[in-house]
């Protein structure tokens, strides 16, 4: 493992590695990272007891995400399973002519290794990209142009049923009355809930009145819906992207490490390089300020404003990319536990 690190440490592509390595990283942690935030939405749906919105709202919300986003990152494991470095022929040189065998060999090595975002875009838009070189595959494995298509279709059918299942469900079965809140002791808001409803004075026409906020109330019900339904496909496709965050701070941080042992804490190692007893005691004097200035260094941008950095931004994926899977922000304005409240208000209750 040890002799691993030196050599990618040493090795000319090290950048190119990691650059691709990290990025990849960072969508599957993303995704994942979704996944969870939308099957914790199933909680939700049981707590309230709208158990029907599993099947109209989670189950294509979770369809959507993993046939094409999950995919995503399983084209990247497959990628790194079957795709290894080998030593071959060129056969792209007209010179040469290579057997069947060294082609099917070929087809698994570097060269020919497809690039899985333009396997994902093609995907999406229904095409297909020649392949790069002689003896290469656009594709990983046969029949996954087969398999795509059929994910692409199905997932695009979910867009559907997200938009119009829910509203169809309301009109049908009728408007689900809302679930009464028992107040208890010490429930200083009494059962008052986050958007309170108003109570309008009855008209003279209270049939019309009902058909008219009915058809209001749909309306209202459908324009809800139709945001929700366009916020969610847009945002899996965004907040995917946003997850790359992971990959610039890791970048940065990696460059930053760099440049203070290579710029700072090796010139105090280099200074006894001449292997007498005076460049020892000179080299172990200059080693001892150069480390005292990396370690300053080092806490002030590694740690604290790196770590500062790094929080920041993980605390936005937390709270935007992954809450908003399944946190609505309704409920019940809370109210800390108070006896003066209730005091006061058993004896109003008396008076």
């Amino acid at each position: 493992m040890e002799l691993c690190c030196v050599m990618l440490q040493s090795a000319t592509n090290k950048i190119i590695f990691l650059n691709s390595y990290k990025m990849k990283l960072s969508i599957i942690f993303g995704v994942i990272h979704m996944i969870f935030g939308v099957c914790l939405s199933v909680v939700n749906h049981i707590h309230f007891r709208k158990s029907i919105y599993i099947i109209l709202e989670f189950v294509p919300q979770i369809l959507f995400l993993l046939l094409l986003f999950a995919y995503m990152v399983a084209m990247m494991f497959i990628k790194w399973a079957i795709y290894y470095p080998q030593e071959t022929m060129d056969c792209n040189n007209s010179t040469v002519s290579c057997s069947q065998a060294t082609l099917d060999i070929i087809r698994y090595g570097p060269s020919c290794a497809p690039s899985v975002l333009i396997l994902f875009i093609n995907m999406m838009l229904f095409k297909s990209s020649p392949p790069t070189g002689e003896g290469c595959q656009e594709f990983m494995f046969d029949g996954q142009d087969l398999i795509q298509y059929v994910f692409v279709v199905v997932a695009l059918l979910c867009i559907p049923v997200l938009l119009l299942g829910k509203p169809i469900y309301l009109l049908c079965c009728g408007h689900s009355k809302k679930s009464e809140h028992i107040s208890e002791n010490g429930d200083v808001n009494q059962g008052l809930e986050l958007t309170p409803e108003t109570f309008e004075a009855p008209s003279s026409s209270p049939a019309h009145t009902e058909h008219n906020e009915g058809d209001h109330q749909m309306g209202e019900i459908f324009i809800h819906q139709a945001i929700h339904t366009i916020e969610y496909i847009l945002s899996t496709i965004s907040h995917t992207a946003s997850y790359l965050r992971l990959w610039a701070l890791s970048l940065a941080h990696a460059q930053l490490s760099e440049v203070l042992w290579t710029m700072v804490l090796s010139n105090g190692l280099s200074g006894s390089a001449e292997g007498n007893a005076g460049s020892y005691v000179a080299g172990g004097i200059i080693l001892y300020v150069v480390f005292a200035a990396w370690a300053v260094l080092t806490l002030a941008i590694l740690v604290m404003m790196e770590g500062l950095s790094a929080f920041l931004h993980t605390l936005r994926l937390h709270w935007v990319e992954f809450m908003s899977k399944f946190y609505e922000g309704a409920g019940y304005v809370f109210q800390p536990f108070s006896f003066k409240m209730i005091l006061e208000s058993e004896d109003l209750e008396e008076e």
